[in-house]
């Protein structure tokens, strides 16, 4: 019933937000003249109206060119070279023909597409061969194609990892990064050749018992029973996956929007102000970026209620108690994978000490094969993306990934 009440809310919106972006587009043709400010004000009213919805289907990465850390301007090839019904491997390649190494970027799986890592997409690309975990929304796979857990994510990183081949090197953002330390170490364990050279573990909740943040005492606050009955949605029949059990996207959003009300709201307010006051190259980066932010995927409910269950509320991997397909994950058996762990001062999410935990757990690491960074005024986001991500963060990680060749 609550995702049913929620889709024919959003069917029966979309029109006023559509008439708002055609009427927003007529409007802002007309207020070019330094006399219209009524129709700008106007047109920046309908603009607003027209962002306020969600989408639920994936926006292009768009990136066709970087500049390379040489100064170079190089094209940008994108190609899907392995795909589940649960992801697709995206590969990204320049075009200058310079030999580069291969990294696996692993996505969030939690309420948003992999898109929203271009920024780290694209810095990445100025040294190396991107490729990324891009997730599908859970309310477009059939249910016959079963179901989608902790096993099933660890597996496809494992399998990733074995198609672009050894010596290549995982980066794992925020909430994957205990799946990308479990699968890593499954295959230090079966000795695998192509684990990869270098782990980068950023902003994840390795052990969230560590200065637990609102995300983690929510979590931590109420019986898994609660969340299966209050949280979890049926697609509706309309939908290619019709009958799945999913944790909706727009319920995460909005648990990640009630944390930072004012904020968002001081955004669209600015946002209005500088359409009105001509400034549109400010309010096209917050439009832009509510545009991505509002685009929404849905998470299959066996996976999101496993992860509140076991990395939440009874903190397997630091206890030692996560298993894969019934074997219990041992990150103390990597010995060849270099580790870095990136965490960020005023992280909200993911607090300071819960990533860096990782260094205990892979005490087969000789201290040199181990480093971590953590970066003073950035909060999660900032972590992967923006100019402290870019000019100071980044450069950490491209040392550590040089250091393991």
């Amino acid at each position: 019933m609550m995702y049913d009440a929620y889709q024919g809310y959003a069917d029966l919106s979309h029109p006023v937000r559509q008439l708002a972006t055609n009427s927003d587009t007529i409007l802002r043709l007309w207020s070019t003249s330094r006399f219209a400010s009524p129709l700008r004000r106007m047109a920046a009213y309908y603009e607003l109206v027209a962002l306020a919805g969600f989408t639920h289907a994936r926006p292009p990465f768009a990136i066709t060119e970087v500049t390379t850390s040489e100064g170079a301007v190089t094209a940008i090839t994108e190609e899907i070279v392995m795909a589940t019904p649960f992801c697709s491997l995206v590969k990204f390649t320049r075009q200058d023909a310079a030999p580069a190494p291969r990294v696996l970027l692993v996505a969030p799986m939690s309420g948003h597409f992999a898109t929203l890592l271009r920024g780290t997409i694209k810095t990445l690309l100025r040294d190396y061969e991107v490729y990324v975990t891009d997730w599908h929304n859970a309310r477009d796979i059939p249910l016959d194609h079963g179901i989608f857990d902790m096993d099933a994510f660890v597996q496809h990183l494992i399998d990733f990892t074995k198609h672009i081949g050894p010596q290549s090197h995982m980066v794992a953002v925020c909430q994957p990064t205990v799946a990308a330390l479990a699968a890593v170490s499954v295959m230090a364990q079966a000795k695998d050749p192509d684990q990869p050279a270098s782990l980068t573990l950023m902003a994840g909740p390795i052990d969230t018992r560590i200065a637990p943040t609102k995300v983690n005492e929510l979590a931590t606050s109420k019986p898994l029973a609660w969340f299966k009955e209050k949280l979890i949605g049926v697609v509706p029949r309309s939908m290619p996956g019709a009958g799945r059990k999913v944790y909706p996207g727009f319920l995460q959003l909005a648990a990640f929007m009630s944390m930072n009300t004012e904020r968002h709201a001081k955004s669209f307010v600015d946002m209005f102000k500088h359409r009105v006051e001509g400034d549109f190259e400010k309010a096209d980066q917050i439009k832009a970026f509510y545009e991505e932010y509002f685009a929404i995927m849905d998470l299959d409910a066996a996976f999101y209620l496993e992860t509140i269950d076991t990395v939440f509320q009874k903190h397997a991997l630091p206890e030692g108690r996560l298993l894969f397909k019934g074997q219990a994950i041992t990150p103390s058996a990597i010995k060849k994978t270099f580790l870095l762990t990136v965490e960020g001062e005023k992280d909200d999410i993911c607090a300071v000490g819960q990533t860096l935990a990782a260094q205990d757990l892979c005490n087969g690491l000789r201290p040199y094969m181990k480093s971590h960074h953590m970066q003073p005024g950035v909060g999660h986001y900032g972590v992967f993306n923006g100019r402290r991500w870019e000019s100071q963060i980044y450069p950490v990680v491209r040392n550590h990934i040089q250091s393991s060749i």
